[in-house]
This record gives C-alpha cells, sequence and structure tokens, in this order.
C-alpha cells in the first residue's frame, strides 16, 4: 500500500487556510483511506521551512512522497484538479 506524505503550507488561521485544511483532510479520507501523513505548516511560524520549499503563494500543498514531487495552490476546493495536480491514482474515472 501507498504512503503519502503532504505538507500544506498556508498563512494564518484565515478564512481560505481554514477551506484549504477541510478540503485537503475530506479528501485525503475519502481517497487516501488513512494511508498518508499530512503535515500543516504555518509560514508565519516557520518562515524558515517556506524558504528552504521556496513558497511564493499559499495555500500550497506539496505531495512529498511517493515520487514525482508535486505541488498545488490554493484552496483545494476543485477535487479533481488536486488528484490531477497531485498525480494521484485514485481518481474515479466515472467523475
Amino acid at each position: 500500500m501507498t504512503q503519502y506524505i503532504l505538507k500544506l503550507y498556508i498563512t494564518g488561521r484565515t478564512s481560505k487556510s481554514e477551506r484549504a485544511i477541510i478540503n485537503l483532510q475530506q479528501l485525503c479520507e475519502h481517497e487516501l483511506k488513512g494511508d498518508y501523513t499530512l503535515r500543516v505548516i504555518d509560514v508565519l511560524e516557520n518562515p524558515q521551512l517556506a524558504e528552504d520549499e521556496k513558497i511564493i503563494a499559499t495555500p500550497t500543498l506539496i505531495k512529498v512522497l511517493p515520487p514525482p514531487l508535486r505541488r498545488v495552490i490554493g484552496d483545494l476546493s476543485n477535487t479533481e484538479k488536486v488528484l490531477l495536480g497531485l498525480d494521484l491514482n485514485t481518481i474515479d474515472e466515472t467523475r
């Protein structure tokens, strides 16, 4: 079974950040069935981590594992685009 490692970079607890967190948690529970680790990183609290990852906009989601590394920017409300952007093979072809 594939284990996904995801990092979500946000800027504070704004409504956009909260939407991204909720959307991602729902997507992960539905599509990845618990086979994931999610780390939410606030760039205001950890600016060096954001700089190391070259984060230029938030929210930004990074799929670290499995390769290849992928990034998606935005509130993650469009599930289909998020799945495609992260190159996840769990997309339901009937959508």
